[in-house]
């Protein structure tokens, strides 16, 4: 798995813009996407509806981090 900077085109709200993130965190925010029958691009689109001042980079790696931290909490012990 490689952590390179992988820069992707999505439309939010009717508008382009690029997004920059890490190989794995593009991996996870699709596996998230595909357990709420989601798009990526929807997905985007909800982090940015909800991200308020912060950056969209920024805000999609802490709701990452957030999912993995719920997913990790619900594991049995």
């Amino acid at each position: 798995m490689s952590a390179g900077i992988v820069k992707r085109s999505v439309a939010i709200a009717g508008h382009r813009t690029s997004v920059s993130l890490e190989e794995p965190f593009w991996e996870v925010l699709r596996e998230i996407a595909d357990r709420r029958s989601l798009s990526v691009q929807a997905l985007i689109g909800r982090i940015d509806a909800e991200r308020g001042e912060q950056n969209l980079s920024s805000a999609i790696r802490v709701y990452v981090l957030g999912s993995l931290r719920a997913a990790a909490d619900t594991e049995p012990s």
